[in-house]
């Protein structure tokens, strides 16, 4: 059995949320937790609202021990961009691309 959750549109860079993404992957899920709460990542603390939202889905379905979770897998995926402008001398204006992210979390009973 796993429990998954999953956050769409995060207004956050797929790059660097694959980053806090490698660092929890495998991990038990307490100690992911704990991980995330002492990282100064803006991802960080999205992914540790997904891994306790993925435990709380565990729970609620009382198939799974929820001390014997792990993170099975994570995977962050390029979500669409918001284009902006932003205005520069002259008269000019440069487009700035603001980037959303899909985060996925898979919890697995070990």
């Amino acid at each position: 059995m796993e429990s998954k959750a999953s956050l769409r549109f995060a207004r956050v860079g797929s790059q660097k949320a694959r980053l806090v993404a490698d660092v929890i992957r495998g991990k038990k899920a307490d100690n992911a937790i704990k991980l995330l709460t002492f990282m100064n990542n803006k991802s960080a603390g999205l992914f540790k609202k997904l891994v306790e939202s993925a435990v709380a889905n565990a729970d609620f379905k009382k198939t799974m021990d929820v001390d014997k979770l792990f993170v099975k897998t994570v995977f962050v995926d390029q979500g669409p961009s918001l284009k902006r402008f932003r205005p520069r001398a002259q008269g000019r204006a440069f487009g700035v691309k603001k980037k959303t992210s899909h985060l996925n979390v898979v919890l697995e009973e070990r």
